[in-house]
């Protein structure tokens, strides 16, 4: 303030701290005088909307897809933040949380040093960290607390195997000015700094700077430029070719009306008439500084490429870089803008980390605090095989089996390192359970336990507040009922078929029986008659083709075609049925008692479930009244119950997870059916509290272990025992009734021949007929019913009506004439075709009409 009312200072480079940004922007937004800032890097400064303020320095913010780059390269899953607790620490804490999260890396605390902090605070900070299974530390404070921090760390051997630390540039912009002390404390940490391009210009700046500095300081041996002094040197020389533009001529204040004495009064203090040019002067300024390339946009500098070290010996070793656009690079490439963003860690040179060891920190270990993880267990009456809790051989100690607990020693014992754990069984002091599953899955989210080894289905609501890992079973919720034999069913005559078979086989049956109706009705008496007789011939002709037993002779050969495709088809149909019939008569034939849970709650049955488990909510969920569910402790209880039925006390059914249900029909045979899955579930998982770093580990170890040959000895130890029963599937479903595919091929034949021959016969009488047909003179539908009369009468040119004795004054025939039909009359010896009119007004006693009846005797005369 003393500076721009006394001094009348046209421009400021400062101030160094981001706590101090605040009050001199906005005294220059008021006097309009330009601020450029060459430390002060807190993004909370970026919300300052202000045209007088610059920043020569990278924004904290700019580093954090950086540090969450190198954390993803190496697969941590958690790291936590130290920050100093001030306006610098926290205003970067937001954008590094999100950069983290969105590598799958959570922040599970959150570590603020006091500025002020004595070195009992640090060390309780950090013994508080120790306590903690989290092993990656993102530092972002000041060198000078920052210094003491490590120290402190390395007093307590936080400095060793298995810790990560990652330093932020507040630090390591700084390394080059740090004694050997603070160096040897930051052995193997990591850090993220401004890139510096080593250009002549800046090496030949050092050399004249290090000259002037020893010649200035005797006593200082071997100083060293950092970056933010760097970043001040380019300021003041952006400030001066900004100035070199404007010119001097008008640097000047114009005066506030009214004076004071104070050089702190705020109110009464000038404005720099130079201060809008300058400020546009400064903001077009772009040069080769010797941090990099140098301009402002929107008062912002736009450098923000990363170098990554490693503090080795007496000084830091460049890894690697990072880029906005191409991630990790262990050789910085300027000319690579578009290629693929990278964080493998292979993009980086060889690390040697705390402790002095070349291998990659897992970034969690089991807290220092003497204790083993809890694994807990339920402890459960029924379906042991999975966990089985019993008395040690001790007093107040138990031992615990079962195939999830081998499942889950054999997971940890694939883990690339070694992790200590106890089973805790959850129970009362009596020794009984002390909750359902629900309540065990609690005490893991409450921190009593670290892990649950059990057969714990993995569920939505559960995920809610704790991680599984991924299954080792198969899922799914499923039914199992009491059988009955299938053969007492009254209408088993049925069943060999399918009911689309029985329909597509009575249609052909109909079909046939019609076709060959057509084919016989004009020259087969058989065939002919009344109508009802004409019908119950055809069909009984048809359907006796069954048994062999048809009676009625064919003479047309189109209809011998027909009938012989026909028996083809129906030999087969008929052997197929009397094949899959005797199966079902002589072979026991077990069907459930019901088949979905449908049928249960209509029919008010009692359902069946293990105690403790979900299902029963999930039950209530689906419509089950609560008053109808029954709960059993054990597979022998199930069983009892399932015996009993519903009317005795006992259920109609009982709904369960899959692995309990198949170990149950293991046990008993072909007793019972399992119908389902009814409900879909994703199997039995291990539990770990949210955000446990082991979850990602254990799942790929169970993987492992599931397609393994491990898996099976497991599975064999356990559940062989039990499958003594020979596989006595039931047949619970019309998969083993003959359908239509079967078959199609058959009818497809049948009904193409059949259909073939009518073709050739309706094809023949027209071309027979036709000219009966184009009679002129009738309407369309007259000369339809006459052609319908000509087909209802018999066809006395078949063989079948042949008669060579004329005498008896019926008819007779000449096979090589053309005919027509009259009356035979003795007077009248010629021919003569029938008239239109004839055609038209004819009844049926007019001998000339074709609509004659069968009781006159026409003669046929050739032409």
């Amino acid at each position: 303030l003393d500076l721009i009312k006394n001094d009348q200072v046209q421009a400021i480079l400062g101030p160094k701290s981001s706590m101090q940004a605040n009050f001199v922007i906005e005294l220059g937004e008021k006097a309009q005088v330009p601020i450029i800032s060459f430390s002060a890097t807190s993004p909370s400064l970026t919300s300052i909307r202000s045209s007088y303020f610059f920043r020569a320095a990278q924004n904290d913010s700019s580093q954090v897809k950086a540090i969450s780059a190198v954390v993803q390269a190496f697969g941590w899953r958690e790291a936590v933040p130290i920050y100093i607790d001030n306006e610098y620490g926290q205003g970067v804490i937001p954008y590094l949380v999100d950069a983290l999260q969105e590598v799958q890396a959570r922040v599970p605390y959150r570590s603020a040093i006091p500025p002020e902090a004595t070195d009992d605070q640090l060390v309780a900070e950090l013994y508080k960290l120790m306590t903690m299974q989290t092993r990656v530390f993102i530092v972002h404070m000041l060198p000078s607390l920052g210094s003491r921090l490590f120290a402190k760390a390395q007093e307590m051997d936080m400095m060793d195997r298995d810790y990560v630390w990652i330093m932020a540039s507040g630090m390591t912009n700084h390394l080059t000015t740090m004694n050997a002390s603070v160096i040897n404390s930051l052995q193997g940490a990591l850090g993220v700094r401004t890139y510096e391009p080593q250009t002549k210009e800046l090496v030949n700046f050092r050399d004249r700077w290090k000259r002037q500095f020893q010649k200035d300081n005797p006593t200082i041996i071997d100083a060293e430029l950092d970056v933010p002094a760097l970043s001040a040197y380019d300021a003041a020389f952006a400030l001066a070719i900004a100035v070199e533009n404007v010119g001097t001529k008008n640097f000047g204040f114009e005066k506030a009306n009214a004076s004071t004495n104070s050089s702190t009064d705020l109110e009464y203090f000038g404005v720099s008439q130079n201060g809008p040019e300058l400020c546009q002067s400064l903001s077009s300024t772009n040069f080769r500084g010797l941090s990099g390339d140098f301009s402002f946009v929107d008062g912002q500098l736009q450098n923000s490429i990363f170098e990554l070290v490693n503090v080795i010996g007496n000084g830091a070793k460049t890894i690697g870089f990072w880029k906005p656009q191409s991630g990790l690079e262990k050789k910085l490439n300027l000319t690579n803008t578009n290629g693929p963003y990278s964080t493998s860690k292979s993009n980086l040179a060889p690390i040697l980390w705390p402790g002095d060891s070349p291998s990659v920190p897992k970034g969690w270990e089991i807290p220092t605090n003497g204790k083993r993880l809890r694994v807990g267990v339920p402890v459960i009456d029924g379906f042991a095989e999975f966990v089985k809790v019993v008395p040690g051989p001790s007093a107040n100690t138990t031992e615990v089996f079962g195939f999830c607990i081998d499942v889950f020693n054999a997971a940890m014992a694939g883990l690339p390192y070694a992790v200590t754990y106890d089973f805790i069984p959850f129970a009362k002091p009596d020794g009984t359970s002390a909750g359902s599953y629900d309540d065990l899955v609690q005490q893991v989210f409450l921190g009593n336990f670290y892990a649950l080894a059990a057969d714990t289905t993995i569920r939505a609501n559960r995920s809610l507040y704790v991680d599984f890992t991924l299954p080792y079973t198969e899922s799914g919720v499923v039914m199992v009922v009491p059988m009955k034999d299938g053969k007492s069913n009254a209408w088993i005559f049925l069943k060999p078929l399918t009911w689309d078979l029985w329909l597509t086989s009575l249609c052909f049956f109909i079909f046939i029986g019609f076709a060959v109706w057509v084919l016989e009705h004009r020259i087969n008496e058989e065939f002919r008659g009344p109508p009802s007789h004409q019908i119950g011939t055809s069909f009984w002709f048809s359907f006796a083709t069954m048994v062999f037993a048809q009676r009625e002779k064919v003479v047309s050969n189109l209809a011998r075609f027909v009938v012989i495709v026909w028996v083809f088809v129906v030999l087969i149909l008929t052997q197929s049925y009397t094949a899959s019939l005797t199966s079902l008569l002589t072979v026991k034939q077990l069907q459930p008692t019901f088949s979905n849970l449908g049928d249960l709650i209509r029919n008010k049955e009692y359902i069946g479930y293990f105690e403790g488990s979900f299902v029963r909510e999930l039950l209530i969920q689906r419509g089950v009244d609560p008053n109808k569910l029954r709960p059993y402790k054990s597979s022998d209880e199930c069983h009892e119950l399932l015996t009993n039925r519903s009317a005795n006390g006992g259920i109609a059914a009982a709904i369960d997870e899959t692995p309990n249900m198949k170990l149950f029909l293991a046990k008993y045979c072909s007793k019972y059916t399992m119908i389902g899955p009814i409900f879909k579930t994703d199997g039995f998982g291990f539990v770990f509290p949210k955000g446990s770093p082991l979850v990602p580990d254990v799942s790929r170890a169970i993987l492992n272990v599931t397609e393994g040959d491990v898996m099976k000895e497991i599975e064999n130890k356990w559940f062989a025992g039990n499958a003594t029963c020979s596989d006595t599937k039931p047949t619970i479903s019309d998969s083993d009734s003959l359908g239509l595919d079967s078959f199609w091929g058959l009818f497809l034949i049948a009904g193409v021949s059949s259909s073939l021959s009518l073709i050739i016969f309706a094809a023949s009488f027209c071309n027979r007929h036709w000219h009966m047909f184009m009679t002129t003179g009738a309407s369309a539908w007259k000369r339809i019913k006459v052609m319908l009369r000509i087909f209802d009468q018999k066809d006395l040119s078949s063989h079948t009506f042949r008669k060579t004795d004329s005498q008896d004054g019926k008819y007779m025939y000449n096979p090589g004439s053309i005919a027509t039909c009259v009356e035979a009359s003795p007077n009248n010896n010629s021919t003569r075709p029938p008239s239109p009119e004839s055609i038209g007004h004819s009844n049926p006693t007019n001998p000339r009409s074709p609509f004659f009846r069968e009781g006159i005797l026409p003669v046929v005369v050739g032409l």
